[in-house]
């Protein structure tokens, strides 16, 4: 009995962090985003729209990471789930906002996503969201080469303002065979 006390009391007394606890390794603590353009969080459907817009763009033009940034809450998760592969599965891709930054070079290219489809469910302050997309290297090709459907989890939102946010986002994309040119 005694034994059983120490370990409870050593469980309530030691601060673990969640991450360390499943035995990850606890990230560095990310400097809160700054402040979006109302109109940018006015809704879900404002959040979405402007997720396409920031990352959209035409070649030679820099994509607007200034507007993506504060669409997501600190320390937001962007996900990359993996098709199944003959070779085996694939782990996902967990990237922060500021690693899928980093990474998205090749979007320096035309390129250009817009939302075809959306099914949301929303309980409380939270709203699941599929968005399905279509991905053109110009805006006005007439074929996508890509498809995705990234889904989201939104919260009404953020603490003390009047803003909806975004603190995770998991995707899937897939070429269109025959499709259009890809990114130009």
């Amino acid at each position: 009995m005694r034994r059983l006390v120490t370990i409870v009391l050593l469980t309530l007394l030691v601060p673990l962090d969640a991450r360390t606890a499943w035995g990850q390794e606890a990230a560095a603590p990310v400097a809160a985003p700054p402040a979006a353009r109302a109109s940018d969080v006015s809704s879900e459907d404002a959040i979405i729209a402007a997720l396409y817009g920031a990352i959209s763009g035409p070649a030679g033009q820099k994509r607007d990471w200034e507007r993506f940034r504060p669409l997501f809450i600190r320390d937001a998760r962007l996900i990359v789930a993996r098709a199944p592969r003959p070779e085996g599965p694939m782990p996902p891709r967990v990237m922060t906002v500021e690693e899928y930054i980093a990474g998205a070079g090749s979007l320096e290219n035309g390129f250009f996503e817009r939302e075809i489809s959306r099914v949301s469910e929303t309980f409380g302050g939270v709203t699941h969201r599929f968005s399905t997309y279509e991905s053109r290297g110009r805006a006005e090709d007439p074929k996508a080469f890509a498809r995705g459907i990234p889904g989201g989890d939104l919260s009404k939102y953020r603490p003390g303002t009047n803003e909806a946010f975004a603190p995770e986002l998991v995707g899937q994309s897939w070429h269109i065979p025959g499709g259009g040119g890809g990114l130009r």
